[in-house]
């Protein structure tokens, strides 16, 4: 069988010349081969085989095993890097906000509105200053360069 199989890979990859490696999907990507005991499928465009197996009226594949190591072997891996990246995202993620309780707002808002008064009532003694008589205005101020 794995005469076959070697066989099977070498005509499936002469068979699609140049479109074994690109990007575009091809038409018939899968081939059926008729085995003592099931069928072997095998991907034209990774060259990956699967020994399929009519159960119940339906055909059922599975990956070889060296195949199935690999997937595995890679899931394994790439479950470690979620880890590791949800591990360093849970590090560097702020600590929770403290908001601040209604007395903190009341205080401070409190405090804006002292230092607002303040602020207008200082234009307001502005005002008054340079306009004494409200019914002659001020001389402008000259311009100073």
């Amino acid at each position: 069988m794995t005469r076959f199989a070697v066989a099977s890979l070498a005509i499936a990859m002469l068979a699609v010349p140049g479109q074994a490696f690109s990007q575009e999907p091809i038409a018939n990507r899968f081939t059926m081969e008729k085995t003592e005991s099931g069928f072997v499928r095998m991907d034209t465009l990774t060259g990956e085989m699967s020994i399929c197996r009519e159960q119940s009226g339906q055909l059922v594949c599975k990956l070889a095993a060296d195949e199935r190591r690999a997937f595995e072997e890679a899931l394994s891996d790439l479950s470690a890097r979620v880890a590791a990246l949800e591990q360093r995202l849970d590090a560097d993620a702020p600590a929770a906000l403290d908001i601040p309780d209604d007395a903190e707002l009341d205080r401070a808002l409190g405090v804006m509105k002292k230092m607002m008064r303040g602020f207008f009532g200082m234009a307001e003694d502005l005002r008054k200053e340079f306009d004494l008589d409200p019914d002659h205005p001020a001389e402008p101020l000259p311009d100073r360069t």
